[in-house]
């Protein structure tokens, strides 16, 4: 049985979909912050069969959890302080979503001039529609688990 302690203060992401860790890690920066983080991948789950868990041991104010609405609302955002959960974040669809999506028009500014965020406003939240915010090109979120 595999332990992993528990953190002073943090957060605790559970039910991540098997092997989605590392990309959560990635989009979250967790390479580039100074903190302790325990990735367990493919535990066992009576809910999900297999699941991933990420424990992050930072400042509460460190990470800006809202990216996690976009890659999957059922990832479950425990909030830690005092190693108790003060609180359960329920996810969302965020209003604006920079460097994760590429916009796809070529004759769109973010695919000529280097360094520009690419930046997608929420436009449809029923039919999870996101468009560029520079030249409205629309982006239709498909792998959401439901």
């Amino acid at each position: 049985m595999l332990n992993v302690g528990a953190i002073t203060e943090g957060f605790v992401l559970d039910h991540i979909q098997a092997g989605m860790s590392m990309e959560i890690y990635s989009y979250l920066g967790l390479a580039q912050l100074d903190c302790t983080v325990a990735i367990i991948k493919n535990a066992r789950s009576k809910k999900m069969g297999k699941k991933d868990i990420i424990k992050v041991e930072c400042d509460i104010n460190t990470l800006d959890i809202r990216i996690l609405g976009f890659i999957d609302q059922n990832i479950t955002v425990n909030i830690i302080k005092d190693e108790e959960i003060v609180e359960k974040h329920v996810l969302t669809l965020p209003d604006t979503i920079e460097n994760v999506i590429k916009c796809k028009n070529p004759r769109c500014i973010t695919s000529i001039e280097q360094g520009l965020d690419q930046v997608f406003v929420l436009s449809d939240p029923k039919k999870k529609v996101y468009r560029c915010k520079y030249c409205e090109e629309r982006y239709i979120l498909t792998h959401m688990r439901e």
